[in-house]
């Protein structure tokens, strides 16, 4: 047997242990990077580190230290109630304005992850207080990153189209972008439709009853601690229609009632400004200001700004490192040092130049889509492009495929698995949302991943690839 093929099996092992025993993947993935890297690869503890994402491990601590702080101190419970003004009190049209917030973002150039970062944690706040489903509200911010990752001035899109002139491939900028935005458009339409969207439609507009917030207050400052009404949802209810059951609730806030349009009240009378809250409202504009103008790295900036705000309020601080999501921090980095020793043991190349290598076009060309998806769902949706475009180079020269269609394909299917829990965007909407059961919403995650990853490929096929554009 193939060493390529013993790590394959390895990490079906390892899924298969996770999902049947209470034992967290990542530390199941080092485990096995450990045998693996040392017993079949021949490879040191640096080729085994190799891997390692440190640059995700310092996004992940980062960003959930910085949001746990400001959901600590309220700053988290008024920009939902911000944002339920803007949009008049109508819930339903929050997931879209999150998904058309990061789509906005990285069409401008942010990086996917550095946009997530930012949103996620605002949106699954919000899903938390009004008990949308988790999933629906994740699923839309990642999918809004992706619907705007390749336009012409986007990181994506420059990549890409970059690789696509190198390897003197027919390309159409706008094309790529449209086909990347349509698709999650419409892939997103679907998560609504599915996760309780028309329910929240029917409901009109929503508001705490009260009109006073869904925050519940401590303490003559009104500051709004961890365990209070400004992290949980509505008791009781599943708004969002979660296929898990999630509701992203643990708390007990004022019941939601629906009342019409034109009695709409200001919703942040309750959630006022204060310092500690003006400063948190500072540091998060800091922050979105770091990584898109200075292109400075999200994780470490977060850390930072979260340091300055402790070192000036303790008080509000003190929990924060406590919940930073340290057992989804294990699971990811772990599975990514395996996946960083397949890459070092060339599993990777090896299953994708076995697909280039088929000689039907037309069936390579669906085979690479499905590779693209699922090595992206762990892995760098850019680094697979980059290796499995010019993999479609030899049957793209036969003419019997048009190149704009699969590369098309190709972008959309690398990367719209990245709702996967193991990807950084979908590590970082687990990592994000509060008071939800994290292993539920791992598990609703991963499945969901499993269907983007089995269902959209062939789709992108179908659509882009045999109708033969380019």
């Amino acid at each position: 047997m193939s060493p390529e093929l013993i790590s394959i099996l390895v990490l079906v092992v390892v899924f298969v242990i996770a999902t049947t025993r209470s034992v967290n993947m990542g530390a199941l993935a080092f485990a096995a990077a450990f045998a693996v890297g040392e017993l079949v690869a021949d490879l040191d503890a640096d080729g085994i580190f190799a891997g390692f994402p440190g640059d995700l491990f310092v996004v992940l601590v980062g960003v959930t230290y910085l949001f746990a702080i400001a959901r600590a101190n309220g700053t988290t419970d008024w920009l939902v109630h911000a944002a339920i003004r803007l949009v008049r009190g109508r819930v339903a049209l929050i997931p879209w304005v999150m998904f058309a917030l990061t789509g906005a973002l990285t069409g401008i150039g942010a990086v996917s992850p550095a946009a997530v970062a930012i949103v996620a944690p605002v949106a699954l706040s919000f899903a938390a207080q009004y008990g949308i489903s988790p999933l629906l509200m994740g699923a839309m911010v990642v999918h809004g990153a992706q619907g705007g990752g390749f336009s012409p001035i986007s990181i994506y899109g420059t990549i890409v189209n970059g690789i696509v002139e190198r390897e003197k491939l027919p390309g159409n900028e706008i094309a790529l972008f449209l086909a990347s935005l349509f698709a999650n458009i419409v892939i997103a339409g679907v998560v609504f439709l599915a996760c309780g969207g028309r329910k929240l439609w029917r409901q009109g507009v929503v508001l705490p009853a009260g009109g006073t917030g869904a925050s519940g207050t401590t303490g003559s400052t009104g500051m709004t601690g961890p365990s209070g009404g400004g992290a949980s949802g509505a008791a009781g209810m599943s708004t969002g229609g979660s296929p898990a059951g999630i509701t992203g609730t643990k708390g007990t806030n004022a019941p939601i009632q629906v009342i019409p349009r034109a009695e709409v009240a200001d919703t942040s009378e309750g959630v006022r400004l204060n310092p500690a809250r003006i400063a948190t409202l500072v540091s998060l504009v800091a922050l979105v200001l770091a990584v898109l103008v200075l292109d400075l790295d999200a994780g470490l900036t977060a850390i930072t700004l979260a340091v300055v705000l402790s070192t000036v309020w303790p008080a509000d601080s003190r929990k924060a490192v406590g919940e930073i999501a340290w057992s989804t921090v294990l699971l990811i980095c772990g599975v990514l040092t395996y996946v960083g020793v397949l890459d070092e043991m060339g599993t990777i190349t090896w299953a994708g130049e076995g697909v280039g290598g088929i000689g039907v076009p037309l069936l390579a060309a669906v085979l690479l889509c499905y590779i693209g998806a699922l090595v992206s769902a762990f892995a760098s949706s850019v680094g697979i492009m980059g290796a499995l475009i010019p993999l479609a180079v030899p049957f793209l020269a036969q003419g019997e495929i048009g190149a704009v269609g699969m590369v098309c394909a190709l972008a959309v299917s690398a990367t719209v698995v990245d709702v996967s829990p193991f990807s950084t965007n979908g590590a970082l909407v687990l990592a994000a949302a509060p008071d939800v059961d994290r292993e539920r919403f791992f598990r609703q995650l991963m499945i969901y991943g499993g269907i983007v990853v089995a269902v959209v490929p062939a789709v992108a096929w179908l659509v882009m690839v045999v109708p033969g554009f380019g």
